[in-house]
């Protein structure tokens, strides 16, 4: 029996069969500006000639899954002949959900999976467990872990003693990557050129140009001074889908300081905004979200446990999410958290090779674990007691 491991994203589905490597595809549909009527699904991005004015349509809204009809759409597309031809009666799936997510989400996707695609069996479980599961797997000798997934809706925290998550110590800050990109969106159309409905290419500016800072005020001064003495000043070339499918960064050494450039590329100039719009994982109250940050959330989250624990915490901090491959993110919170957390005790930051697929890397062990067949509810047990099956036997 093939077991499927889908870890169901709002931006996107990292999927794959427990034998083979993960894709990481668009959880979404696209409309664009040129084919009004045509919708292209997930991975048929790539088929979209002219992506400027992309519109999303997301099946996630502020981080839960509300719109099944577009999910609906994708999941057929993934799980359909172009993609991963599922064979349901033979496949087990372990699919991802949020902390906290609501029954009634819940019930939907149990009826979605066993009745409309009916799988033989099913695992619904928090990604964070399952990179909690990840981490454990190649640190065999330690207990506890903190997860910090920062993605596309928002950030969390949770505690994982011995792969089981403390829920009075899980934490979620409202910032993540959708707020980012939409920030940078503003921040851009008010200083130079309206793109407001340019999410597409933004998130990729955002991709190639944002960095976190080591110290917000120092590099506000370098933003500031003027020539050669601005290091963080860059020109992004925006794509035009003709020539340019993909913008890119200018090389330092083709710059024009001041003045136009020749070439009749469309330039996009940025300076602070590379690390100030990243700066809101850290302060979101920057932009009147009166939230705690990353830093003091770990903090407070360690707090609320055992005292006996904190030391444990404090030395397993693992990051996953798309948000943590920005560039000094790592540094900058083990920073934030050094001069936070007890003298006493060392502080760790780990950041593994693809936070991205971490979670997914931990369904693929979990799917070849001994007491895999335990934990999941199969379609005949479902069948039989409904929905209270999986309340009783998913751990979420």
């Amino acid at each position: 029996m093939a077991t499927l491991v889908l870890d169901n994203g709002a931006y996107t589905a990292k999927i794959g069969y427990g034998q083979e490597k993960v894709s990481v595809i668009p959880n979404c549909q696209f409309r664009s500006k040129t084919s009004r009527l045509k919708t292209f699904t997930a991975n048929q991005l790539d088929e979209i000639k002219d992506p400027s004015g992309l519109f999303y349509i997301l099946p996630y809204q502020k981080g839960y899954l509300v719109n099944w009809d577009v999910q609906r759409k994708v999941w057929d597309h993934l799980f359909g002949k172009e993609m991963f031809k599922v064979d349901f009666a033979d496949t087990s799936i372990i699919i991802t959900e949020p902390y906290f997510n609501f029954s009634s989400i819940q019930e939907s996707m149990n009826e979605i999976l066993f009745e409309e695609y009916q799988f033989q069996s099913a695992l619904r479980i928090n990604a964070g467990s399952l990179s909690a599961h990840r981490f454990f797997h190649s640190k065999r000798s330690e207990i506890c872990c903190l997860v910090v997934d920062s993605g596309f809706s928002f950030t969390h925290i949770a505690p994982y003693c011995r792969s089981k998550k403390m829920n009075d110590g899980i934490r979620r800050i409202n910032v993540g990557g959708k707020l980012l990109t939409n920030h940078l969106k503003e921040i851009i159309s008010y200083r130079q050129l309206h793109v407001m409905d340019e999410t597409h290419v933004i998130n990729q500016v955002k991709e190639d140009v944002c960095y976190v800072s080591q110290e917000f005020y120092k590099d506000m001064e370098i933003a500031q001074s003027k020539g050669e003495d601005n290091s963080v000043m860059r020109d992004y070339v925006l794509p035009d889908f003709s020539s340019i499918k993909k913008g890119f960064c200018k090389p330092r050494e083709e710059m024009i300081l001041s003045g136009k450039y020749k070439t009749g590329e469309q330039i996009l100039r940025l300076v602070n905004e590379r690390f100030a719009v990243p700066e809101m994982l850290f302060h979101p109250s920057d932009i009147g979200i009166q939230e705690m940050g990353i830093p003091e959330a770990i903090v407070d989250s360690i707090q609320s446990l055992p005292e006996e624990m904190q030391p444990h915490f404090y030395q397993n901090i693992v990051l996953t999410g798309g948000n943590t491959l920005f560039p000094g993110f790592r540094e900058r919170l083990e920073a934030e958290l050094r001069s936070l957390a007890p003298a006493h005790l060392p502080v760790s930051v780990l950041l593994p090779e693809n936070p991205i697929t971490y979670a997914w890397e931990g369904g693929k062990l979990l799917a070849h674990s001994p007491d895999y067949d335990e934990i999941v509810v199969t379609r005949e047990d479902y069948e039989e007691n409904g929905h209270c099956i999986c309340e009783d036997k998913f751990d979420i």
